[in-house]
């Protein structure tokens, strides 16, 4: 019986295939499609996303291919420099296309261990109190431990398992494509620039190899989203909001996206769990889609792997959606306040005057900024403590930094006066004695998530809550 099937090969299910490796769990990762997608849907990733890439010591290989980008003008497009003083040592958008963050995950997981099968489409599912038995396009079957779909807005995974996905369908439908345009960027980008003073669903830049990203609103929406569009749809919506269509050919991709927003009612059916789109959608605006998958990958891994290894204490599985679920519903309520935001009819455009008044205030702007880049989450974890439920950021100790000592996904206890102990629970927490002017704390638990589970210098009270994450002591 394999530890954990992981259906869907993009970045979520290859973010979590490597978490799993991790932690010695066995992993088989299947992609329904034969080869990686070329399609960017993503353009890169916010701060939260980035530090855990640098909690596991992977962050190199993507800081090295991506660009850094300010945070500017990331609320509904609201032209406000970047806040001052943001709560992340990485004050910045990390640009780097999905396609290379999927095969630079992928590279990460195969190095761990993880065994990637393509071509090879889940069409049933069944479970019992023992594992998940998964039945394949080709006839043959599949037993695991657990089973995670982290297939798609569409995912079969989901509808197999019966989990709800209520929501609204799309009102709004965008194309979206690479290709080259037949005039000079110089000529293109002052037509371009007016029709966003209006429209801000509409935008031309160049993108890479000679290329052009291009986004336009459709007609409509259209009844199958499956279908995409072709080259002559680009062209007469861009005529329609610009007047010319820029000379566009030679598509390198071209698809669409809408404003539907829908999310899972459950992240969990029994031994069946639900990461990234396959337990949410929403618009793309903010780029938050593909950060919010990866985070639940994060959250999810060390679970499915305690309840794998057999130390999981009761109710831990639950955590997930308990945390995840209300995270990606605040994001969905603020990708449709700012899709509201970028309509172009009176309405909504008062409110973004009213809106564009506020980002003026520093705090305002902050808020908005963390929002989006993830870094103000915090999980209720039931204290009144303001530092448990939210990450950690990477503390300077005297060793070094703190995400250095996380990379093997293991808890940490940072005791700076070296007062406590772990005790039965060495074999899954590190006790790191050491200091940091930063931390206003005694000592801080520390999940492998990166998110503080207790803070205080009471052994008694650390025992409870290393017992509630942990599991009992050995």
């Amino acid at each position: 019986m394999i530890d954990v099937i992981i259906a869907g090969g993009g970045p979520t299910g290859m973010m979590l295939a490597g978490e799993l490796r991790l932690h010695g769990v066995e992993v088989l990762l299947l992609e329904r499609e034969a080869e990686p997608t070329k399609v960017v849907r993503a353009l890169g990733m916010h701060a939260r996303s980035v530090e855990i890439l640098d909690q596991r010591g992977i962050v190199d290989r993507f800081l090295e291919l991506g660009t850094k980008h300010p945070l500017a003008g990331f609320f509904a497009g609201i032209d406000k420099p970047a806040p001052e003083r943001l709560d992340t040592k990485y004050p910045h958008t990390l640009g780097l296309p999905q396609p290379i963050t999927e095969r630079l995950l992928t590279e990460h997981a195969v190095e761990l261990g993880a065994v990637v099968r393509r071509s090879c489409e889940v069409v049933g599912l069944s479970q019992d109190d023992e594992g998940v038995t998964v039945s394949l396009a080709d006839g043959s079957s599949l037993r695991a431990r657990y089973l995670v779909g982290c297939d798609g807005g569409r995912s079969t995974v989901r509808k197999l398992a019966g989990i709800d996905f209520p929501g609204e369908p799309a009102r709004v439908e965008i194309l979206l494509g690479e290709m080259e345009i037949g005039v000079p960027w110089e000529e293109a980008m002052p037509i371009m620039l007016k029709v966003r003073e209006t429209q801000k669903l509409f935008g031309i830049g160049p993108y890479r190899d000679g290329g052009y990203r291009v986004v336009v609103p459709a007609e409509g929406v259209s009844e199958d989203r499956t279908v995409m569009p072709g080259l002559d749809d680009f062209k007469r919506q861009l005529r329609a909001y610009a007047g010319t269509d820029f000379g566009v050919h030679s598509p390198r991709w071209m698809s669409r996206f809408g404003d539907a927003t829908r999310q899972a009612s459950q992240y969990r059916s029994g031994r069946v769990f639900l990461a990234g789109d396959a337990a949410h959608i929403h618009p793309p605006t903010g780029g938050q889609g593909l950060n919010l998958g990866l985070q639940d990958a994060f959250n999810l891994g060390w679970k499915l792997a305690a309840a794998v290894h057999g130390w999981a204490p009761s109710g831990l599985l639950d955590t997930y959606h308990a945390e995840r679920h209300p995270v990606a519903e605040d994001v969905l309520n603020t990708t449709r306040a700012m899709i509201e935001l970028m309509k172009v009819e009176v309405g909504p455009q008062s409110v973004r005057r009213v809106f564009t008044e506020l980002v003026q205030f520093e705090e305002v702007n902050k808020y908005l900024i963390e929002k989006i880049i993830s870094v103000a989450i915090r999980y209720d974890l039931g204290s009144a403590d303001d530092l448990v439920g939210r990450r950690i950021g990477d503390l300077a100790l005297k060793r070094g930094g703190l995400f250095d000592q996380m990379h093997a996904g293991r808890g940490i206890l940072l005791d700076q006066a070296g007062t406590l102990s772990v005790g039965g629970w060495a074999d899954r927490v590190d006790h790191l004695v050491d200091v940091s002017e930063e931390l206003d704390a005694p000592a801080v638990l520390v999940r492998p998530d990166g998110y503080v589970a207790w803070a205080g210098s009471d052994q008694g009270e650390l025992e409870r809550q290393l017992a509630r994450w942990f599991g009992s002591a050995a």
